[in-house]
């Protein structure tokens, strides 16, 4: 499919409408760029069509990325993504190399940031080209921070995978790790660039981004903000995708005003709750126990008026994308590449995450068991890695030992015959194969802990 991306963009004012109807007043500029598997442009019986990964952005950045673009597609070079070494001192030992940089190098941090199941980790191992961060339909599936590195030509991009934005409230009570508070607002001091997700299949995270999300955003104003509306490919009506842009942009991208107008009132707007969905005062107000969160530096005139938006009127740009589609993320992708700036790279090229090959083994379990298991089971249970050793065929022999806190649990994670704890070990086993580039025999056992 061709590689589409069309933007309108309104020197005076931009009028965005289902049948993308202009003042004619307003000068009007289009571009019609060849940088991704999207085009949002007039026709069809709404008057809108869409094909993912459609983004809103400046003229000048469009010229930056046409001509990036230009160079990339005329070589038609695709390069095998890095692989995680299955030898803990070897993945210590590349992490300290000196990075080989060329000497026109440039480098970028992002930040990916969002609500609970947006699609965070789905969109870092589509731009790595390798699965080392877990990923379910469940939320908490990532439970602390993680590094992806993406190293292309003299470029080299920080993937910084976070944890969904909670509240000390929800983490209290579904006994969630101190890292799932602490580690999404550390990440972020370190980016200089974040990535706002947003899961516009669901039509109440859509409807306003999420409050800690708004706290996380205005406490770190002065890094540049960009949206992503994930998993588009889910959405039946298309059209929305402008009015859901409007409001989470409070109508404004790069500086510049837009309005929705539809042409008819749509069925779910008539619908739409008279206010924002906000979280409730025990849940955004509460303070941690042990005192875990950073503590928030806003006032309570910022913290009220926070409450009362739907969206970030500050966001540089705008992307609708399905994560799982890889032709759509290169689109993001080269977007990473053309933002990023001058400077010294902080890793060597062949580092594809910081993760130990232990951890990255546990995360890809921890994946399998969440999509397996009834809901409270998996987030109950610990894993102890009993055996990491090669075999005599070059094959990578692993033990893991999971433990349960209930007889039932153990019962289930072992499934009728043995059923259960094999589909997860087989399945387990065959990604960490991909990550690792060899044959991995994984051998599951479950035990309750006492």
């Amino acid at each position: 499919m061709a590689l589409r991306v069309c933007v309108r963009l309104l020197r005076d004012g931009a009028v965005f409408s289902r049948r993308l109807v202009g003042s004619a007043q307003q000068e009007s500029a289009s571009c019609l760029l060849a940088a991704g598997n999207a085009a949002c442009s007039r026709g069809g019986r709404h008057g809108f069509i869409f094909t993912p990964a459609c983004f809103i952005t400046s003229e000048a950045f469009l010229g930056r990325l046409m001509k990036g673009n230009a160079a990339e597609t005329d070589g038609s070079i695709y390069h095998l993504p890095a692989s995680v070494p299955p030898d803990s001192s070897e993945q210590v030992s590349l992490l300290q190399r000196h990075p080989d940089q060329p000497p026109d190098s440039k480098v970028l941090k992002v930040a990916i940031i969002g609500a609970p199941n947006a699609g965070k980790s789905t969109l870092s191992n589509q731009l790595l080209g390798r699965k080392v961060f877990a990923v379910s339909k469940k939320v908490h599936t990532t439970r602390s921070r993680a590094l992806g590195v993406l190293t292309e030509t003299d470029t080299q991009i920080i993937l910084l995978d976070t944890p969904g934005l909670t509240t000390p409230s929800k983490a209290k009570r579904h006994q969630l790790e101190k890292s799932l508070l602490v580690d999404p607002w550390n990440t972020v001091k370190e980016a200089d660039l974040m990535v706002v997700m947003v899961d516009v299949s669901d039509r109440w995270m859509c409807a306003a981004l999420d409050f800690e999300v708004l706290k996380c955003l205005a406490e770190h104003q002065h890094i540049p903000a960009i949206l992503v509306l994930n998993k588009v490919d889910l959405m039946k009506a298309k059209d929305r995708l402008l009015d859901i842009t409007a409001q989470l942009t409070c109508g404004v991208v790069n500086g510049r005003r837009i309005r929705v107008r539809p042409v008819i009132k749509p069925p779910w707007a008539q619908k739409k709750p008279e206010s924002a969905p906000t979280l409730s005062p025990d849940e955004d107000t509460a303070a941690p126990e042990d005192g875990a969160k950073p503590k928030c530096v806003l006032s309570k005139e910022k913290l009220k008026e926070l409450r009362s938006q739907q969206g970030w009127p500050h966001f540089k740009d705008v992307f609708m994308l399905s994560s799982v589609d890889r032709e759509d993320v290169e689109t993001l992708k080269s977007y990473f590449l053309v933002a990023a700036k001058p400077g010294s790279w902080m890793y060597h090229s062949e580092v594809l995450t910081d993760q130990t090959p232990e951890e990255v083994c546990t995360s890809i379990i921890r994946e399998k068991l969440l999509e397996y298991l009834p809901q409270e089971v998996p987030y109950s249970m610990t894993q102890s890695i009993e055996l990491w050793q090669d075999g005599e065929n070059g094959e990578l022999d692993i033990s893991v030992k999971l433990y349960t806190k209930k007889e039932t649990h153990m019962r289930m994670v072992i499934g009728t015959a043995g059923q259960m704890v094999a589909r997860i070990a087989r399945e387990a086993g065959e990604d960490l194969s991909r990550v690792y580039l060899r044959d991995v025999r994984l051998k599951l056992s479950a035990k309750m802990k006492k």
